[in-house]
């Protein structure tokens, strides 16, 4: 079965073929860095890191660049308002700059902790103002852009495909815009590629038609064609970015080169919080920081995988408690086989475990396939990890050989695909803070030395406070064993 993905601009699933056999460039639009990274970045960002890494290890060589925005992103619906970084600097009291340094270092300890693998590049727009000033010259040239007081415009009149991406018309536009939006415009849906500066936009630069900064929209078109070619195979982002921000990035790349922008546009969908929109005007807009305090990471992301990358995401205490339960599943799954493992290495055990490994692993690159369809391929691990606690149930001494491929497969797809699986998942539990899983064997074993000398209340002091903490022990024939519970 071919990889198949939804482009967004065709709403269609489409084979994917990339524009240069076993090579992919893809392009996700970053975070604006003004404030710390929330559930929905979290959303974003891990979806995509998941794509990047089916996509490796489907074989492709992949160039994966995500932006910084740094400047240029106004507040409102018709980006026509304030620099959102400079705002965020008032209100701190602090240079743009300092805001933009310290909000990127908590984004990528975010994504770090949520095991998002880096960006091969991550440009940021303060960086790559030349190019920017650059292409504005070029439309200006070609006839797509006008001068207006010191701000540059792209007419959207002379761009036929302008609405494509969204589904909209002009008409469409021009009847939601509120009266007042036009001002120096030549049409009130005309986006800003220059913006001339005010007195107090610390953020500046110079350039052919005065003072100012670059738009928001031009920025990634700049830097994606900067460092992916003119034509490249994916963007991504997130659903509210489809318009306006993806479609005048079509625009005016398209116009600025007269190829092709891209062939496969990816959205994902948005969060949700008990059902409601998550923004801070309503209150529910959850930080991952925040969201970390209460569960681990892992546990975030393995949540959001639990969605397909074009649902809706709806964030709840009980959904978070439902993931991290299937969570533990899994890495109680793993951390049986390990145990078992090692004792077929030290008791050199000849019995072969015989499971379908082929089978399970060709239905999880089948749902892989089948446009990253990440809830189905949990499901079949979660499939495997049944069928593999009832064979160890049975207690038969399988060889160490057996029992590693299985677990080789876990790591293969669990973790190096989706990245839910880790080995901090499997050895430490939380309670508390951080309590590695030698603790807990400590404790096992202190237990088994209050049997030995009939101390029963201690014995039973140390299960029931561990259950207490969600690690339940079972006592065997030979050993006690234990596994995290919900």
């Amino acid at each position: 079965m071919p990889l198949v993905v939804y482009n967004t601009l065709k709403r269609k699933k489409e084979e994917f073929k990339p524009l240069r056999e076993g090579e992919v460039r893809m392009y996700v639009c970053g975070p604006t860095v003004y404030s710390h990274s929330h559930i929905g970045h979290a959303k974003s960002y891990v979806s995509f890191d998941v794509i990047v890494r089916y996509l490796r290890y489907s074989g492709y060589k992949v160039t994966y660049i995500q932006n910084i925005t740094d400047v240029g992103h106004l507040l409102g619906e018709t980006n026509e308002g304030e620099d959102r970084l400079l705002k965020q600097s008032k209100i701190e009291q602090k240079h743009p700059m300092q805001i933009a340094e310290e909000y990127t270092r908590s984004y990528f300890e975010d994504m770090d902790a949520l095991g998002v693998l880096r960006p091969d590049i991550s440009p940021r727009a303060t960086g790559h103002i030349t190019e920017q000033i650059e292409m504005v010259r070029q439309l200006i040239d070609k006839g797509y852009a006008y001068e207006a007081k010191g701000s540059v415009y792209f007419d959207v009149r002379k761009f036929s495909d302008y609405g494509k991406l969204s589904n909209r018309t002009l008409d469409e536009m021009q009847e939601g815009t509120r009266v007042g939006v036009r001002g120096e415009k030549r049409h009130p849906a005309d986006f800003a590629l220059w913006k001339k500066a005010e007195p107090e936009h610390i953020m500046r630069w110079p350039s052919p038609w005065g003072v100012g900064f670059p738009g928001w929209h031009i920025e990634c078109s700049a830097m994606s064609m900067k460092y992916l070619g003119e034509t490249f195979d994916i963007h991504g982002g997130g659903l509210d970015n489809q318009f306006p921000h993806h479609e005048c990035e079509i625009a005016q790349s398209v116009s600025a080169t007269g190829k092709p922008f891209v062939k496969y546009w990816l959205h994902n969908n948005l969060v949700t919080v008990n059902g409601k929109k998550m923004s801070k005007s309503l209150g529910n807009f959850i930080t991952l920081k925040d969201a970390f305090k209460k569960y681990d990471p892992l546990v975030v992301r393995f949540f959001i995988l639990q969605s397909h990358y074009r649902s809706t995401l709806d964030f709840s205490d009980e959904a978070l408690a439902g993931a991290k339960g299937g969570l533990e599943k899994l890495s109680n799954t793993i951390r049986n086989l390990r145990t078992e493992i090692a004792k077929a290495e030290q008791e050199k055990r000849t019995a072969s475990l015989s499971i379908d490994l082929e089978s399970y692993k060709k239905r999880v690159l089948e749902a892989m396939d089948d446009d990253f369809n990440t809830p189905q391929a949990i499901a079949i691990l979660f499939e495997l990890s049944k069928e593999v606690n009832a064979a160890l149930s049975l207690d038969k001494k399988y060889s160490a050989s057996s029992l590693q491929v299985v677990e080789r497969l876990f790591q293969e797809l669990g973790g190096g695909v989706l990245g839910i699986i880790s080995d901090k998942a499997v050895t430490t539990v939380s309670v508390d803070g951080n309590v590695e899983g030698d603790l807990v064997n400590l404790l096992i074993a202190v237990r088994n030395e209050a049997r030995k000398a009939k101390l029963f209340a201690v014995s039973d002091m140390i299960r029931d406070r561990l259950k207490e903490i969600g690690i339940a022990l079972e006592d065997k024939k030979d050993e006690t064993v234990w596994k995290k519970i919900s």
